[in-house]
């Protein structure tokens, strides 16, 4: 376990997610209105593509998939990924990718515990930054991320390969 994340009624335990996991994460990211449209579980080949990525991911130490747990379920998600890079001297980066939190747990400061627990992670580990990218459609998401001190400070473009 990384941290214990107390809510009003309920103490949450953050800890790396492991193979068991998966399919929990997966309905989290379906749950979602994006996610609703590309994520999800139908055959034991969508299945085995999320345990492939779920198996690269936690095999490299830059990245944490990362679940908050009550300890029966899966409650909330994550992804904080470490990245070096040149620019601002050699600073490392912190991002931060596919937080969801379970609809019926929104709302009691779950994802702001998660945030806090990941922006103070960057801080030992002395990135010079946390950042993210969030839909433009989320506006919710980005009074949450604005609240948490987080400015839209740059314009995020994508180019698909994949369909």
């Amino acid at each position: 376990m990384l941290a214990q994340l107390p809510l009003q009624d309920v103490t949450v335990a953050l800890r790396q997610a492991t193979a068991e996991d998966v399919p929990s994460i997966v309905n989290l990211l379906a749950a979602d209105q994006l996610g609703a449209t590309r994520d999800g579980v139908t055959t034991d080949d969508d299945l085995q593509s999320y345990l492939n990525a779920f198996g690269v991911i936690d095999a490299d130490p830059t990245h944490l998939l990362l679940v908050a747990t009550d300890g029966t379920q899966v409650l909330a998600t994550m992804q904080l990924s470490f990245l070096p890079g040149l620019a601002r001297r050699g600073a490392l980066r912190a991002q931060i990718e596919a937080v969801r939190v379970r609809h019926d747990y929104r709302s009691r400061s779950l994802g702001a515990s998660l945030f806090e627990w990941a922006i103070e992670e960057a801080r030992r580990r002395n990135c010079a930054l946390v950042q993210l990218t969030t839909d433009k459609s989320r506006g919710d998401a980005h009074r949450f991320y604005d609240r948490l001190g987080f400015v839209a400070s740059h314009e995020g473009l994508k180019h698909q390969l994949l369909r």
